[in-house]
């Protein structure tokens, strides 16, 4: 295996406190019994305790463990472990330590297990009520909150900025009620955004025209094929499990990995991973994670993926899922799909077509420069330019291209461009 260079240890940090306190374990001193394999890197840490923690690094998963208390995935020990690995500290070692032994052994056993199938035991008919029952439920609230939308345009966008943000949350909460949480989610964050944003009144008007556009779909969802429906159930909530679309649409690989990014609300983490095929094919993975808990391993920007994506129903860019934990990550270079900005213009317009509530667009652009425009920084080639969503990549952008052009992968969002990974001739950067 590769040894990953310091920007892939970077990457996979669950947060900068993490990665903080890791460079601080990063030093030959607390370590013991080191070593590394093709496929694994392992270590004993001394903490606080009179024990070491035990440490383990699965290089093809990436997996992570260590018998410190820690919750966070990987935690400070695996990390501090990788950066000694990255480094050149570690050499490599035929003796595998027991423990991490033990464990790669445990991992390959689960791998190997048949995948257990759940059979169905409900009640066709009993479904069937269910099912009637929350359509009715959501026609109703898509009707009530019809009526809620009309008041407020009528009322004018200027008075629903002076409304308190028990006006917005108590509209989420019917919506809520209505099994429409997607939808309550837009209306929440509307009432902060409104008091958050200089230029609220163009956030507000455009999402009042989401918002009555995914109505107005639902209303009309007789008429709709099937990848239209899947688009309007994203749009207003109406979740698929994961274990429906397992099974049901899988492509296989390699697939290569654009880039990622990870928000947190204060109430839930989301991470999204791109992934790009072969043919140009190009999806979303989303992992979400309540407080406290552990979001899923991050895959590498720039690792090719051995691995079988299932794809949930939609229009393009598609959700989809890891089939099983990826193996094989092999380093590429080349930006897959690089195009300009004009076309990544034109694939979002195709996009706005089929779903025109949709605002999150990926954009592997080829070639582009940053320049500073009227106070604001822009990415630029010939055929245009966007705004940077993310300030704070653009000094990292600058150093690694010297102002000259360089590929970078990212998404636009509500007209800007958020840099996630660039893409030099020697290697990924994540950003």
């Amino acid at each position: 295996m590769t040894r990953w260079t310091a920007s892939q240890v970077t990457e996979v940090a669950p947060d900068a406190s993490s990665l903080a306190a890791a460079r601080k374990l990063a030093v030959p001193g607390p370590w013991r019994e080191t070593g590394c394999s093709d496929v694994l890197v392992w270590g004993r840490c001394q903490g606080s305790g009179k024990t070491p923690y035990q440490v383990s690094v699965d290089l093809v998963g990436p997996a992570y463990r260590c018998s410190c208390p820690s919750r966070k995935f990987p935690c400070k020990h695996a990390l501090a472990l990788l950066m000694l690995w990255s480094e050149g500290v570690i050499d490599e070692s035929g003796q595998i330590a027991d423990f991490a032994d033990e464990w790669a052994a445990q991992r390959a056993e689960r791998a190997a297990r048949p995948a257990r199938t759940a059979e169905s035991t409900s009640d066709p008919a009993a479904q069937a009520r269910r099912l009637e029952q929350r359509l009715a439920r959501m026609d109703a609230g898509v009707e009530d909150f019809r009526l809620w939308l009309a008041d407020l345009v009528r009322s004018g966008l200027a008075a629903a900025r002076t409304q308190p943000y028990s006006y917005w949350d108590t509209a989420a909460a019917r919506l809520v009620d209505a099994q429409l949480p997607a939808l309550a989610e837009r209306v929440r964050e509307a009432g902060s955004q409104v008091h958050a944003r200089r230029e609220w009144s163009t956030y507000l008007l455009a999402e009042v025209g989401r918002w009555w556009t995914i109505t107005c779909a639902w209303q009309a969802r007789a008429a709709l094929d099937d990848e239209g429906m899947a688009d309007v159930r994203v749009a207003v909530g109406w979740a698929q499990s994961s274990e429906d679309v397992r099974d049901a649409d899988v492509r296989p690989g390699p697939w290569t990995v654009l880039g990622a990014v990870r928000t947190d609300d204060g109430r839930l983490q989301q991470q999204r991973t791109w992934l790009a095929h072969d043919d140009g094919e190009v999806v979303a993975v989303l992992d979400f994670a309540g407080y406290g808990q552990a979001l899923a391993v991050p895959q590498l920007s720039g690792a090719r993926l051995d691995v079988d994506v299932s794809r949930y129903p939609g229009s393009a860019p598609r959700r989809a899922l890891f089939r099983d934990p990826p193996t094989g990550a092999v380093p590429v270079t080349g930006l897959p799909g690089r195009t300009t900005l004009a076309g990544v213009h034109a694939a979002a317009a195709a996009g706005l077509a089929r779903a025109p509530w949709r605002d999150l667009h990926p954009a592997p652009l080829a070639g582009v420069r940053l320049v500073r425009e009227d106070g604001q920084w822009r990415v630029s080639d010939a055929t245009g330019s966007l705004p940077v969503a993310d300030a704070s990549t653009v000094w990292t952008l600058l150093a690694v291209s010297g102002g000259e052009p360089v590929d970078v992968f990212g998404e636009v969002e509500s007209g800007a461009f958020r840099p996630l990974a660039a893409w030099l001739d020697d290697g990924v950067l994540a950003l």
